[in-house]
């Protein structure tokens, strides 16, 4: 990896854009903000603001993207791309119309209107854990030891705090002003990273007669089980709680339908800007650190003050979902566990309070997770496998007639999780998985048997 010196013009649009986005992430915030306006922004979210927070909170892992590229071409839209468009307009159509009619804010609420106070905590648990921000803390403090030259666990810290500080105030308003900066800059900065490449090189079409063939086998040299796993877990798109979130507090169901929908129009969008970097990326430098492979590409191609744009929105994409993946499991530990804990009927009157503490927690155990598994990648595929059978189809149930109490729906939502966790700590320490699949599925199984199980009297 070579040692990257920047530029001032650099440090200045980085400076630049650090100001810049604590003004937005600080201005008209107040430590007086009432809940509703503090978790949902007063449900009066406007479609541009509706797709540029969804859209820019999507892509926090942007270097697992580039690493995945790097090293298996264009599997990277097969797996991280063209599920979740599947997945997307799926919600769109037939979720987020009833998510934003109904008077819950978040999916914990969700839970335990549909289950009972016990299942909400534990859906909470569970929430929060799928939506950490840790593997994102980690990507960022990867960055800025490559790009600054700190220590991981320095930038780490650093990166967090800077990430989270003005939600301490602002809270998700803060979130989707500091979102539609973000958007801008993670754009521009991967148009510019592709047009600088393209000049040095022939068009991203040529690509395919100068790169080995491999980088465009839609598998990458992986199994179709694995394959079809990342797909699977794609179905995180229905339990994601930042869908859900924004879902809740658009102005109407009409613009959490078509925010959705033209977030995805995007999201495409930016995966061909990714994909096409990342192929120029081994074309142009090969035998590189894959997980550096956009910003390596950017330092050798860009000239100053570019260079530091394609930083800032390198910078954008991954801090935009740290803040707000934050800030929901700051809600989901303060308010949605502890209260719920405290409080078995309603909520105190101040529950800002508490979801500030849950910021605090939130971010002790993001950074230890962070550093306890340093693959971005890895962290994706872990907590996706293991958590996302255990409350995927009970979420989906409650869009159905079909009801259940406590001690059915939680037994189908804790039983998944711990066979995949076995399933998975097997494979860690044998090598391979029994009967070599991938834990999500027996998961999932086990999952789909025991909803049968308790709700066959309802079918």
């Amino acid at each position: 990896m070579n040692e990257i010196i920047l530029h001032y013009l650099d440090w200045l649009a980085i400076g630049g854009y650090v100001l810049l986005l604590l003004w937005l992430g600080f201005y008209k915030s107040s430590t007086k903000e009432n809940d509703k306006d503090f978790i949902l922004a007063g449900r009066k979210l406007s479609l541009p603001g509706f797709v540029a927070t969804l859209v820019a909170t999507w892509y926090g892992g942007i270097l697992g993207v580039g690493e995945n590229t790097y090293n298996y071409g264009i599997q990277t839209w097969f797996i991280f791309s063209l599920p979740y468009y599947v997945f997307g307009v799926l919600f769109a159509f037939f979720l987020a119309p009833k998510i934003r009619d109904l008077p819950h804010r978040s999916i914990p609420d969700h839970f335990k209107h549909h289950f009972g106070h016990n299942a909400g905590i534990v859906s909470a648990i569970l929430i929060l854990i799928l939506a950490s921000p840790a593997p994102y803390i980690l990507s960022l403090g990867i960055l800025l030891r490559h790009t600054i030259g700190w220590s991981l666990q320095s930038a780490i810290l650093i990166s967090t705090g800077l990430s989270l500080v003005y939600i301490w105030y602002g809270g998700f308003r803060s979130v989707v002003r500091t979102d539609s900066l973000q958007f801008v800059f993670m754009f521009t900065g991967f148009i510019l990273l592709l047009v600088y490449a393209w000049g040095l090189s022939d068009s991203p079409l040529t690509l395919k007669s100068t790169l080995p063939e491999r980088y465009f086998d839609p598998t990458g040299g992986k199994s179709i089980q694995y394959i079809l796993v990342w797909f699977l877990i794609a179905m995180w798109t229905f339990i994601d709680p930042g869908f859900y979130q924004r879902t809740a507090a658009a102005r109407s169901p009409s613009i959490a339908k078509k925010g959705i929908l033209i977030s995805i129009c995007f999201w495409f969008i930016f995966d061909i800007l990714t994909v096409a970097t990342g192929l120029y990326a081994i074309a142009l430098f090969p035998n590189q650190e894959a997980a550096m492979a956009y910003p390596e590409l950017a330092s050798r191609i860009l000239p100053p003050f570019v260079y530091g744009i394609f930083l800032v929105g390198l910078f954008s994409t991954i801090m935009s979902t740290i803040d707000s993946n934050g800030l929901i499991s700051a809600i989901t530990f303060g308010r949605d566990i502890l209260l719920r804990i405290q409080q078995k009927d309603e909520y105190g009157k101040d529950e800002t309070r508490s979801i500030r503490k849950g910021l605090v927690a939130m971010a002790i155990i993001a950074v230890l997770l962070a550093l306890s598994i340093p693959s971005v990648v890895q962290l994706w595929y872990v907590i996706g496998s293991i958590i996302v059978p255990g409350i995927l189809l009970p979420f989906l149930m409650t869009f159905t007639q079909i009801r259940l109490d406590d001690s059915k729906i939680i037994p189908i939502m804790i039983l998944p999780v711990i066979v995949a966790i076995f399933w998975f700590l097997y494979g860690h320490f044998s090598g391979h998985y029994p009967m070599e699949i991938e834990p999500f599925y027996p998961g999932l199984i086990i999952s789909g048997m025991l909803l049968y199980h308790f709700s066959e009297k309802d079918f």
